[in-house]
């Protein structure tokens, strides 16, 4: 039998000018960083499995890489660039004061369905805040990823935001257990809107219905605040995107900011805004981040904390060819 040398699924390689492109994005993004006083840190590529089951991380286990030691212990590739920093805020830097302003350039490990043609090997430059909260805290890490795509020369891009207190509010008011509550929240993420329906039908009489109903929908401008106002009266969450919006737009960022209630993704894991960056020629989100505040008080050093990833290749595929 002839035996094929190739990559394992999910890797490839990369020659010549990939490799110069894919340098050229990092440069931009880090140099952004620096200048804006962010400082590097570098983690270990494995990880101790439990790191991740005592952060809470929602991250599914068959999407980890698992590798065994010598001991025996279960140890994981790097899934996750925050969790890890989130240890080390709480732990090497403890004796610091906060605010912390951390950037990474890693790469993370990830296995993805069979089949699928999705990476496995993704590289990352994130930033992370730690020990900031509020509105001016939230102002800097949005406006610094509309200005980190900015750096990498895109073109038609735009930043959504969204809360995670909207559907928390929302399904606090239907009386849900904990696994239907993820169940609604997994078909709003995936926009499952004929599933949504049929899961929603038995609460048709219940006030928050019509506001859940639409959730997977409210995404748009700034009239998409309105419209979720409407259907589920004030809420917290919605004032504070319009707050954040009105602060964007005087800060000269208004016309890359766009809205998404229906961001639902990982919620227990964000507790206040959260946002994804699209971008022209990029099938998916190449740029995620949001706010976390209970992360680091896992790790025994309680701070609110905010960051964001962006997908270097993503964000390289996008760019006009040289």
């Amino acid at each position: 039998m002839k035996y094929s040398i190739n990559t394992p699924e999910g890797t490839r390689d990369r020659l010549f000018a990939e490799c110069r492109e894919r340098r050229s994005v990092q440069s931009a993004l880090t140099g952004l960083f620096q200048g804006r006083g962010y400082t590097e840190v570098i983690t270990p590529e494995v990880e101790f499995y439990d790191l991740f089951l005592r952060s809470g991380n929602p991250m599914p286990q068959e999407s980890m890489l698992k590798i065994i030691d010598r001991s025996g212990k279960i140890m994981v590739m790097r899934p996750d660039c925050t969790t890890p920093i989130a240890r080390v805020a709480a732990t090497k830097l403890k004796a610091l004061p906060l605010p912390q302003r951390l950037y990474y350039d890693q790469t993370v490990f990830r296995s993805g369905q069979a089949h699928r043609g999705g990476s496995s090997e993704i590289a990352q430059c994130g930033v992370e805040l730690i020990g900031a909260a509020g509105l001016k805290a939230d102002l800097e890490m949005v406006a610094m990823a509309v200005d980190a795509l900015r750096a990498c020369a895109l073109k038609g891009f735009h930043i959504e935001l969204g809360h995670a207190g909207f559907f928390r509010n929302l399904a606090g008011r239907m009386d849900l257990d904990e696994e239907k509550t993820e169940e609604m929240r997994a078909l709003i993420e995936g926009k499952n809107f004929a599933a949504l329906n049929d899961f929603l039908e038995p609460f048709r009489d219940c006030p928050a219905w019509a506001a859940m109903q639409r959730i997977s929908r409210l995404f748009g401008g700034a009239e998409v605040l309105d419209e979720a106002e409407a259907l589920a009266g004030k809420t917290e969450a919605v004032d504070y995107l319009r707050t954040l919006y009105e602060a964007l737009e005087a800060a000269g960022y208004g016309q890359y900011i766009r809205f998404d209630l229906g961001l639902v993704h990982q919620i227990d894991y964000y507790t206040g805004v959260v946002f994804r960056g699209y971008a022209e020629g990029a099938g998916d989100a190449v740029l995620s981040g949001g706010r976390y505040d209970g992360l680091t008080a896992a790790f025994g050093r309680p701070a609110q904390a905010t960051g964001f990833a962006v997908d270097v290749d993503a964000v390289t595929a996008c760019q006009p060819q040289q």
